[in-house]
């Protein structure tokens, strides 16, 4: 396997998250940053879609699971994510960085970040 990586940055979506009361009532927006392992040398000859990591088709796959999903914690979403990239695309490593920004005052935002999978 060669070590080309495709990524997504900063995918904000909306979702319940939290452990408190006041956080299971609202959607609060979470960002994904994802690098996937993935040989791009055959979509780079050929120059078709077919032939390459759809990045649209993984962006949208988990924007209709988070925005329907009622997490309390962010490690259980990045893990889900994670399993739903690893399983349903041809993806044998993942980096996945999820963050909830706002969630402690005075920085940007907090999160995990998780590898996955083989290279």
């Amino acid at each position: 396997m060669r070590n080309d990586l495709v990524f997504i940055e900063d995918l904000r979506i909306q979702t319940v998250i939290g452990v408190y009361d006041w956080e299971r009532e609202i959607t609060q927006t979470v960002s994904l940053d994802l690098k996937m392992a993935f040989d791009i040398s055959v979509a780079g000859k050929s120059d078709a879609i077919a032939d390459t990591l759809d990045y649209k088709a993984v962006s949208k796959r988990l924007i209709q699971f988070v925005e329907g999903s009622e997490f309390q914690l962010v490690e259980a979403l990045a893990e889900n994510c994670a399993r739903i990239v690893l399983e349903e695309f041809p993806v044998t490593w993942l980096r996945l960085k999820l963050s909830k920004p706002g969630a402690v005052r005075g920085s940007s935002a907090v999160g995990v970040i998780i590898e996955r999978g083989e290279i």
